[in-house]
């Protein structure tokens, strides 16, 4: 069998394997098989489609392996492996061999993958393979961010992005306006000066979820074989050590672990290069950077956690591409963070709250203190006669300049915010992620033009042109912002070193400060912070969390093992509820972990988590006090299904 078709064949069943469960599962990874209906839409229509909608691919390559599944005869399927004794590892997994594999569908994955086939294009190698994996049913459904993007990243990958003349364009894109600053008290906002690196003049507000998706269609363009709906779980290696490639994780694995009746092995791809950009804290980045040690010259990374919703606002209340940012309340003063709110496309406001992952008391809960900020009059006034119509969060990189790693390895290497490449103070990181997926594209190109076909490649380049980049510039330059917030300095303290940084020294200084401890760390016992409550939602501008988990279009297939992995619910119990009281109650933005009172129980409540809740924002991997909450893919194709994030 050939390659095109044995994937295909592996795509095929991997949808049918899923069954009727969902309607993300039946289309993962073969779109066009299973909405035969939707080659009648046409391309505008689908750019502008509802939520739920399947999204029809466009690469004529992947429909021609698609169709080819239709006449296989190889569909497997293992009607008796819920015998006990059936060992899944027993099933040899199909296999593929690329030159590159993309693990993320993100704007650094989607940008590394388009540079790749630009080279090669312009090389005339058609032959040469770029595969992307991504663990969302559609390309973008798991992206969210404010965002206010930069163009430069995007301008060099595809400088007529925006141009009137290409009818492939991006049409999401709204002029950035005025910027203005508030420092909020409970009922105040107060004018503050924004700082130069906040200054919006030729950026864009965008909805990152839909400008990744029409990234997606670009790179399906120029020959990517973009296949979303595929979790990879594993990184394989050679036996000297360097990554050979990943493995998709096994689909139709019951609650217990045991292979169901649509048990499903799942598939390896073998790559000469495979890049890693699985966003913030990506399940198979940190187990690289802790296999490879590419930490052991940078601070501990640390994080905030961004909680977001998009409204639909009354007409003469919009200000097309208008910014604002706040700092201040409801945050208390120990607790970095800041807000925002965005006028972009038609009558549509991007409102969101950041929360820094290092803050001290377990009763704060983020999703909480967003509720609390939307009643401020300042943002009220904007919201209130409008409509909610959706929800995410999703952790950030905070941790900036200190805290990137070795960015290479043998066998690949890291970008995006799988490194950590988020400028905090200007309050973006796109235009950096992108510019070091087509950094680490330039540096594969090159390694695998002077590299046999067995030989291991070491990126050296990549590493040396990230240091020469103006990613690496902006970053050292605003280095000392986010930490001196945790200085002897304090909350008023680090502002006016923030603001006399970006006006005066511009990072021009001698000194270096430090990110203290890990987010985890910082965390105190309960008892010695004070209880916070927060108010009843009112069911206008402020809901209860599981409301705002309805507009994710979270899904996940309850008969599969939790991917939220604790190895012991009672011992976690035990030594982290009589100390931190349900800390995972309220760091979690979508109501995924609880304690149940339970009598039987000694500490009298009993840990339960509602995976099907998740909405992969990886909060609970950061922020648990004991680090015993190891959060892994789920199966492919599941998670939130996000609209205009």
């Amino acid at each position: 069998m050939s390659t095109s078709a044995r994937i295909t064949s592996c795509l095929y069943r991997r949808a049918g394997s899923a069954g009727t469960t969902t309607s993300v599962q039946a289309t993962r990874g073969l779109r066009t098989l299973s909405t035969p209906t939707i080659n009648n839409i046409s391309p505008a229509s689908r750019s502008t489609r509802r939520p739920n909608v399947a999204r029809q691919s466009y690469n004529p390559l992947l429909r021609t392996r698609q169709a080819a599944a239709l006449s296989t005869t190889t569909q497997r399927r293992f009607a008796d492996v819920a015998d006990d004794a059936f060992d899944p590892n027993s099933i040899e997994r199909e296999s593929d061999e690329v030159d590159v594999c993309i693990v993320g569908g993100g704007p650094a994955g989607l940008a590394a993958a388009i540079r790749l086939k630009q080279l090669a294009n312009e090389a005339g190698n058609d032959e040469f393979r770029v595969l992307l994996l991504e663990k969302a049913g559609e390309i973008g459904a798991h992206t969210l961010s404010g965002a206010v993007i930069e163009p430069s990243g995007i301008k060099e990958l595809i400088p007529d992005w925006l141009d009137e003349e290409n009818p492939n364009r991006f049409t999401g894109a709204t002029p950035a306006g005025g910027d203005t600053m508030r420092f909020l008290t409970e009922k105040r906002a107060f004018w503050v000066p924004t700082p130069p690196q906040m200054h919006n003049k030729g950026n864009y507000i965008v909805s990152l979820s839909e400008f990744t998706k029409w990234l997606g269609e670009r790179a399906e363009e120029v020959g990517v074989e973009v296949y979303p709906g595929f979790a990879a779980s594993e990184v394989l290696y050679k036996s000297d050590g360097s990554v050979k490639g990943v493995a998709t994780n096994d689909l139709g694995l019951g609650r217990n672990g045991k292979p169901t009746d649509r048990f499903e092995r799942g598939m390896e791809f073998h790559a000469r290069v495979t890049l890693f950009g699985e966003g913030c804290h990506g399940s198979l980045s940190k187990q690289v950077i802790n296999k490879y040690d590419l930490r052991r010259d940078s601070q501990p990374q640390t994080y905030g956690l961004g909680v977001k919703e998009v409204w639909e606002i009354q007409p003469e209340k919009f200000k097309k591409g208008e910014i604002f940012h706040s700092m201040g309340y409801p945050l208390p003063a120990n607790t970095y963070g800041g807000a925002w709110m965005y006028h972009f496309g038609d009558n549509l406001v991007s409102i969101g709250l950041v929360t820094a992952l290092d803050y001290p008391n377990p009763w704060l809960s983020p999703y909480g203190e967003f509720q609390k900020m939307k009643q401020h009059p300042f943002y009220r006034h904007y919201l209130e006669g409008g409509k909610c119509i959706s929800y995410g969060a999703r952790a950030l990189i905070e941790g900036g300049f200190q805290s990137i790693p070795k960015v290479a390895f043998p066998g690949g290497a890291l970008i995006g915010d799988s490194a950590g490449f988020v400028n905090v103070p200007k309050v973006k990181g796109t235009h950096n992620a992108m510019k070091s997926g087509m950094l680490a594209a330039n540096a594969a190109w090159d390694a695998l033009q002077d590299t046999n076909d067995s030989g291991s490649v070491f990126l050296y380049s990549y590493e040396d042109s990230l240091r020469n980049s103006s990613i690496w510039k902006e970053l050292k330059e605003v280095r000392n912002m986010r930490p001196s917030f945790h200085s002897p300095l304090g909350l008023y303290g680090g502002i006016m070193y923030s603001g006399i940084d970006a006006f005066l020294l511009k990072g021009r200084v001698p000194w270096t400060f430090k990110h203290k401890v890990r987010d985890h760390e910082a965390t105190k016992p309960a008892d010695e912070c004070e209880k916070i409550e927060y108010p009843k939602p009112d069911g206008k501008i402020t809901f209860d969390i599981l409301t705002s988990v309805s507009r994710t279009g979270t899904n996940h297939e309850e008969d599969q093992p939790v991917h939220l992995q604790v190895e012991d619910w009672d011992q976690h119990t035990k030594e982290t509820y009589p100390k931190y009281k349900g800390v995972e109650n309220r760091f979690c933005p979508a109501g995924v972990y609880e304690y149940v009172e339970d009598a039987t129980k000694k500490e009298g409540v009993r840990f339960q988590i509602n995976a099907q809740n998740c909405i992969h924002c990886k909060t609970c991997d950061i922020k648990a006090p004991n680090q015993d909450i190891n959060w892994q893919v789920p199966q492919g194709g599941e998670g939130p299904k996000y609209y205009m994030t």
